[in-house]
């Protein structure tokens, strides 16, 4: 009877939650949906032949991920701290699993674990399980971030077999975020500049020691192509050309909901990675920076419970979630916008795809968690 009194106490003291964030998150899936329908509805038709075909499943997975969030806002995030080591090695399996007859072969790319019909990226959810275990590690003795041999190397090698097995795959961009999350997170838990400097200058030898030594490889010709996308339009710079026309076509107020020219299969798969450039063209730039607005009222509500988080666990877990959403919404925009090479990042919210879509609503529900627990 005590206890049960003291259960029901505890649950009383428990805030609603951030109802800013539930706002935004819901705002930006509803936004995603309509968007994804317009940008694909020709690709649709010409692959299809069914204009709705990728707005019925992504309103399945949208669906889907807003129960993801309820059923994950609910759920204590210190049952996360028991699970992290668990989850390193299923996360880490998962990857490896990759590379046997139950990966999936997709556009030259072996990404995906297939069973039966059901198909789904380890690649993604390896972002949150790397932010649970990273959060346990160092949340479990924060003086071991000052230490290089029991707090800096682990992570370091971490990055290593993270980015090892994602860019096999290959897949450079989930390799960077991934890398770029766990360097975030470490930052927050006190790592000196000196050794931020290192990792990050160690990740940037590492990855054009791999480039340099596959002179023809892919990735070569992106980087190439990314110099001077114009040289070679009809080539491999073709998808940013396509992505800049739209853009410079919106112009400030954009030509009007559904009347995208560029999706009109000349960018190719308008709704995946390349959607912001449909955004422009029918918005204008007064709709990304609408969408702009959003994104960094999210991210700043992410700081917000991080900060307010009733433990460095949960601290850090809401600090490397909010880098997650950062990271990706500031490497897709410098894709679209032939900043950096195109790597295949998707939009967080937006793009078409049921594992990211789900990835990012369960992260949303965690972060809801962390602020209901927070003090008031």
């Amino acid at each position: 009877m005590a206890k049960r009194k003291e259960r029901v106490l505890k649950n009383a003291n428990l805030k609603s939650g951030d109802f800013m964030l539930v706002l935004l998150s819901l705002a930006l899936v509803i936004f995603g949906v309509i968007m994804v329908f317009s940008a694909s509805y020709y690709y649709s038709i010409n692959e299809y032949g069914d204009p709705y075909h990728y707005l019925k499943r992504d309103l399945v997975w949208a669906v889907s991920g807003v129960i993801i969030m309820l059923v994950l806002a609910t759920v204590n995030y210190k049952v996360y701290e028991k699970i992290a080591v668990p989850v390193l090695v299923v996360s880490i399996l998962l990857l490896v699993l990759i590379f046997t007859p139950l990966g999936v072969t997709r556009n030259f790319a072996t990404r995906w674990i297939g069973v039966g019909n059901l198909t789904f990226m380890p690649g993604e959810f390896a972002k949150i399980f790397a932010i649970i275990f990273v959060a346990w590690f160092l949340s479990r003795e924060p003086d071991r971030i000052r230490s290089f041999t029991r707090g800096v190397l682990p992570l370091v090698a971490l990055c290593g077999v993270y980015g090892g097995l994602i860019i096999k795959q290959p897949n450079l961009s989930t390799a960077l975020t991934v890398c770029g999350i766990i360097v975030g997170m470490m930052f927050v838990a006190g790592l000196s500049w000196w050794y931020i400097g290192g990792v990050i200058g160690a990740g940037a030898l590492g990855v054009a020691a791999i480039v340099l030594m596959a002179p023809e490889s892919e990735w070569m010709k992106r980087i190439t192509s990314f110099l001077d996308p114009f040289a070679d339009k009809l080539g491999d710079g073709y998808q940013v050309v396509q992505s800049l026309m739209a853009l410079g076509t919106g112009g400030l107020f954009g030509v009007g909901l559904g009347r995208s020219v560029q999706k009109n299969l000349y960018l190719p798969e308008p709704q995946n990675d390349f959607i912001l450039a449909i955004i422009g063209e029918e918005l204008g730039y007064v709709g990304i920076i609408g969408l702009m607005i959003c994104y960094l009222l999210l991210i700043w509500r992410g700081i917000h419970i991080a900060v307010n988080a009733k433990d460095a666990f949960g601290s850090l877990m809401a600090a490397g979630i909010t880098i997650m959403i950062a990271l990706q919404v500031l490497m897709n925009i410098a894709v679209v916008t032939s900043s950096m090479p195109p790597t295949g990042v998707t939009l967080p919210f937006i793009s078409y795809g049921g594992n990211a879509l789900w990835l990012f609503m369960g992260s949303i529900g965690i972060l809801l968690n962390i602020s209901r627990h927070s003090a008031r």
